[in-house]
């Protein structure tokens, strides 16, 4: 073989070396899975140790959430600006209360059974606390609850399974002035979804699990929190998945509360699971 093809051959060799190369470092900055966005986490607040298993939380003015945590009746008053609980509301006996939304004067606490306490004049020195049931119960393992304040209704999800299908899980509504839940759901996430493809599970109404739910005051998109994997799935008016984001485990053991500023600023918190609870500001890469 001559000296020259053997510079060619030898050339060829380390061009496609270098190609392989690139190709590899192509295929792990852009996985399969690319469709996730990213986020940023602005600002933290370490709760203090009443609020470690911090479970649901709703925006109020001033820049404070009411809070609530799944082991006592108490609704605490969170301010940011201070870092402090400035208020504590007891309305109820201990149980395993999840979610919670704010209507004016009035509080709305969800049970895990599906049961819903009203607080009424709950910043007031003489509340008064009834409750009603849904159609859920304890099976479904209930944990969202968030204010539709636009169409004078309560919006809720299952976090287990759904009570009419191991397909979807359904977004319902419960109107303010009956207070009876509608059977038909407004929206369906199904357990099928692309977003969901690489967590769909044998059993497809474990695929998902939603901690919480809350409604963006501009867009009026829904944005579904699950904690149990840390992870949003933002769906629009007709149910379609828009963006989905994984979260990291450090910043979120365990979210399980999601509410908005009017202006959009989005706040998660979550457990701590042997430390800290905490409220994170953060920012979605659109």
């Amino acid at each position: 073989m001559s000296q020259i093809k053997k510079y060619v051959i030898g050339f060829f060799a380390v061009l496609a070396f270098m190609l392989s190369m690139i190709s590899c470092k192509m295929a792990v900055e852009h996985p399969e899975n690319s469709d996730k966005k990213e986020y940023t986490v602005n600002r933290l607040w370490k709760l203090p140790t009443s609020l470690e298993e911090i479970s649901g939380m709703a925006w109020l003015p001033n820049n404070k959430l009411a809070c609530i945590e799944d082991e006592d009746g108490i609704i605490f008053i969170y301010d940011l600006n201070t870092e402090k609980i400035e208020e504590q509301i007891k309305f109820g006996t201990p149980g395993d209360y999840e979610g919670i939304a704010v209507d004016k004067e009035d509080a709305y606490i969800l049970r895990s059974d599906g049961v819903i306490f009203q607080v009424a004049q709950y910043r007031s020195d003489a509340i008064e606390t009834s409750h009603f049931k849904t159609l859920f119960t304890i099976k479904n393992n209930m944990e969202s609850l968030t204010m539709d304040s636009k169409n004078n209704r309560l919006i809720t999800i299952t976090k287990d399974r759904d009570p009419y299908s191991d397909d979807y899980k359904g977004l319902y509504q419960i109107p303010l002035d009956t207070k009876e839940m509608d059977a038909n759901p407004i929206l369906k996430i199904s357990m099928k979804d692309d977003a969901l493809k690489e967590y769909q599970k044998k059993k497809a109404y474990k695929s998902f699990n939603p901690s919480d739910v809350a409604i963006h005051p501009i867009t009026g998109d829904y944005y579904v929190l699950e904690g149990k994997t840390p992870r949003l799935i933002i769906m629009d008016k007709t149910g379609a998945i828009k963006n989905f984001y994984k979260l990291d485990k450090k910043n979120f053991p365990q979210p399980e509360g999601i509410t908005f500023a009017p202006d959009g600023t989005l706040y998660i918190s979550t457990e701590g699971k042997g430390n800290h609870g905490a409220i994170l500001e953060v920012t979605l890469d659109k």
